[in-house]
């Protein structure tokens, strides 16, 4: 009997060295993913990135929309024809009324030409328009024609809408660009977070698999010492607990990993079934974070200062908005043009008339019992909120690329002091699990090395997470990549 629990430890003692000797680079299995593929994927075929694309091609095409304010608007309508066969009452010289049958069509069309002008909010237009009457039971037609008008429209104290868009407008297009490179970069953090659960539940589900067969050895060598009479009913129970509790960390492992799959998958824009399985980046980057730099790049890339910008500007026109929309408004529009009436086309634009048209409106407030004094007040006082506000902003855009760069630093030493702790605690466990199968260490010192041995691989795992997730935030802040010194533009 000795003999063979001889021969078991001395099994038992080969397998556990070489299971968990191995460095945790050599367990990766072939054709996995590398963090880099999948934040890759991730900016590619994510529901996420794709909503970012999207979204930055309409606020180009509303960025459109704003030039062509800007440039002269052709128009052509047009009414052909209008027709209209029917019975009219007319009145006859004795009071009495006849229906008489008529047969006409009318149609019309107008060229008209367009341009706003922007520094004084008014705008000038030139038409030409034509008018055909038939008159089919007659048979007869006319036409009537505007061959040339110009004429303008221009309002005095009015608010100018087109002048103050040339100001915000630009802005916010930049705005626009700068916060699809945010989105972009919001995706690479989250493609981060999902890829290391996916990872820390492969790791978790590895610990637990090695744990369970560790266990069982140690419990079938359990089982002959207490048949020789070394070992107490006591810690035989013991070492059966922990083999059932390493059993209940496979189910809790397996859920978890199924879970951590799909949300990647999910995430990534995979449908398939097939598995996915993510490798540890060991390989951990040496490159210096300067705070200062980090806030240069981050006011030069970021959309937040072109916001504050455009914020500020906003305010203040709705400022003068009210002051403008809440006093004297004048508004002058005059035309000159040439006018023509023939029953021949050919002979409307050979002799035709002028005429003009100048009319000035006035709209002046009387009595509105302190309505307009209240919005001017209530504009320029939200006018003080947004500056306030953005002030607040500002220093907190700041603290946070601060204070997420101080965390970098301190996860960078962290990660260095839990791979030695990961080193430390893997070599106190081998050296503890050999002192049991000699029979120096009681099964309770052995359980508490394996749970430091497994804590201490977790929590390196993690420092690794931290670094990878606060270097792509450092990123998103700053819209600047320190490790290759560049900044970071995307065009799609």
């Amino acid at each position: 009997m000795y003999k063979t629990l001889l021969i078991s430890t001395l099994l038992f003692h080969v397998a556990v060295k070489y299971s968990f000797a191995q460095d945790l680079q050599s367990v990766q299995p072939a054709g996995s993913y590398t963090l880099y593929d999948i934040v890759d994927m991730a900016k590619r075929t994510s529901i996420s990135a794709l909503k970012a694309a999207t979204l930055k091609e309409n606020n180009y095409w509303q960025w459109r929309v704003f030039k062509s304010n800007y440039k002269p608007q052709l128009i052509l309508t047009a009414t052909i024809p209008d027709y209209s066969k029917t019975n009219n009452p007319v009145t006859q010289p004795d009071g009495t009324t006849q229906y008489q049958p008529v047969s006409i069509s009318n149609s019309n069309a107008t060229l008209s030409l367009s341009q706003s002008v922007a520094p004084t909010g008014g705008s000038i237009f030139f038409n030409s328009q034509v008018w055909r009457f038939d008159d089919f039971n007659g048979n007869y037609k006319r036409y009537n024609a505007y061959p040339f008008i110009i004429g303008f429209n221009q309002p005095v104290f009015a608010f100018n809408q087109l002048k103050w868009d040339k100001k915000t407008e630009p802005l916010r297009y930049e705005e626009s660009l700068k916060g699809y490179r945010v989105d972009v970069e919001q995706v690479c953090v989250n493609a981060a977070v999902f890829f290391f659960n996916l990872l820390i539940a492969q790791i978790n589900l590895d610990i637990a698999r090695n744990n369970v067969a560790n266990n069982d050895t140690i419990y079938k060598i359990a089982q002959l010492r207490k048949e020789l009479g070394r070992m107490s009913e006591h810690d035989l129970l013991q070492v059966k607990l922990s083999l059932l509790n390493s059993q209940k960390d496979i189910a809790a492992a397996e859920l978890a990993l199924q879970t951590s799959t799909l949300d990647l998958k999910t995430f990534i824009g995979q449908t398939d079934s097939n598995r996915v399985e993510v490798r540890i980046p060991f390989d951990i980057p040496s490159f210096e974070v300067d705070e200062n730099t980090a806030i240069e790049k981050a006011l030069k890339n970021r959309p937040d200062p072109v916001s504050f910008r455009r914020q500020l500007i906003e305010a203040q026109r709705d400022v003068v908005k009210a002051i403008r929309d809440n006093r004297l408004n004048v508004n002058i529009y005059g035309t000159f043009g040439l006018t023509s009436r023939s029953d021949d086309l050919k002979r409307l634009y050979t002799d035709p008339r002028d005429q003009q048209t100048l009319k000035i409106g006035l709209l002046v407030p009387v009595l509105d019992w302190g309505r307009a004094k209240a919005r001017i007040k209530t504009a320029e006082a939200n006018r003080k909120l947004t500056e306030y506000s953005i002030e607040q902003e500002r220093v907190t855009f700041r603290q946070e690329i601060i204070t997420q760069i101080r965390q970098f630093h301190t996860i960078r030493t962290q990660l260095i002091l839990t791979r030695e702790a990961d080193s430390t605690a893997q070599q106190r466990y081998n050296i503890s699990k050999q002192s049991y199968l000699v029979g120096n260490m009681p099964v309770t010192d052995l359980n508490i090395a394996m749970q430091e041995k497994d804590k201490a691989k977790q929590e390196y795992i993690e420092a690794i997470r931290n670094f990878w997730v606060s270097y792509y935030s450092i990123r998103l802040l700053t819209l600047y990549d320190f490790m290759t010194a560049t900044d970071l533009g995307y065009h799609g």
